[in-house]
């Protein structure tokens, strides 16, 4: 639970950061990471699964 919270307020501030400097870009660079460690997350767990079929 401390973790998530602690992911939020990184992720607030990271968006502080973008709003008060102007920095737009950084935006969509924290979503493309957030998105390839849920899916690098996601892919771990059925990777086993996926071989038994093959």
């Amino acid at each position: 639970m401390r973790t998530i919270r602690y992911v939020g307020r990184l992720l607030a501030e990271f968006f502080q950061f973008a709003w008060k400097n102007k920095a737009w870009w950084i935006i969509p660079v924290v979503v493309f990471l957030l998105l390839l460690t849920l899916f690098i997350v996601a892919g771990t767990g059925v990777a086993p699964y996926i071989y038994t079929l093959f």
